[in-house]
């Protein structure tokens, strides 16, 4: 007996159905998934500074994705027999909040074994100069504080990078030297690449003598340098969840000034692109992204 039938019939047999609609009036939609959620990289850079994303884009050799919403730019990077896949974004703004953002957008469209923050800081130990490089898996987050009657009390928060990560920095000290040395890109002799702790917070620091200093000392003297991002960049990682996880982080920072009254502008592009050249030769220790 013939019946109406509206839906599947299968008298035996096995069957597959894909991307089908059951019932009466039935569509099936196809979106298309945006292209970057199908790229994947190794290494996932933030800049925040345009100096700082140019000295990235030269140095790496990146090019901008065109078929991105996102400013996205991508390269391959040849390093000690190895090719390393590359992806940068500037944050849309300094400050902690938007590194956070900045380092989702990476995460979420690329899934990047490790992210670096690479760019300028000041610095504030007598053993880093201008135009040197901090390479960091240490941030000390100085923001938190109490105010009370009898002035304000910071509460420092150290947040350290896994110790996988830890240990390719090692590896790349151990390779270059402690501290390591590399032509300055001026022509000028040598820049020195140390490692070490550094401060973040959300204050422009121009006054070597100022309290936020003062109290970093006090919290580690081997303190190196101060930035405006770190703290953001080591609590996005730290609250990372679902499928997609970086599993690093590391902070490349060029010193632009002393955190000093006489901090101004003069070396940042200098600073900026030392930084870009150590992060070209750090690259070689980084672990991949699983393909």
């Amino acid at each position: 007996m013939m019946t109406g039938n509206s839906g599947v019939i299968n008298y035996g047999g096995s069957m597959k159905i894909r991307q089908s609609a059951v019932g009466d009036g039935a569509t099936v939609t196809v979106r298309e998934k945006n292209r970057t959620s199908a790229r994947r990289a190794d290494v996932g850079v933030i800049t925040i500074l345009g100096k700082e994303a140019g000295a990235v884009h030269e140095v790496l050799g990146l090019r901008q994705v065109s078929d991105s919403s996102l400013p996205f730019f991508e390269g391959t990077v040849a390093a000690q027999g190895t090719n390393h896949r590359i992806v940068a974004i500037r944050a849309l703004e300094q400050g902690q909040r938007s590194t956070v953002v900045a380092f989702e957008q990476l995460r979420r469209h690329y899934n990047p074994a490790i992210v670096v923050l690479a760019g300028i800081g000041g610095g504030i130990h007598r053993d880093v100069k201008v135009r040197d490089v901090v390479v960091t898996t240490r941030v000390i987050y100085y923001d938190l504080r109490k105010e009370t009657p009898h002035g304000r009390r910071r509460r420092g928060e150290e947040l350290k990078a896994p110790a996988t990560t830890g240990h390719a920095v090692n590896s790349f000290f151990t390779a270059h030297g402690e501290p390591a040395k590399f032509p300055s890109l001026d022509g000028s002799g040598h820049f020195q690449v140390l490692p070490g702790p550094i401060g973040s917070g959300d204050a422009v620091i121009a006054d070597a003598e100022s309290e936020i200093i003062r109290y970093l000392k006090a919290y580690n003297d081997k303190i190196l340098a101060v930035d405006m991002e770190a703290g953001g960049l080591t609590q996005a990682f730290h609250e990372q969840d679902g499928p997609q996880i970086v599993r690093g982080w590391v902070v490349v920072r060029g010193i632009s000034d002393d955190s000093s009254a006489g901090k101004n502008d003069d070396h940042q592009d200098l600073a900026a692109r030392h930084a870009a050249l150590t992060l070209r030769h750090l690259l070689p220790y980084l672990p991949a992204a699983s393909t």
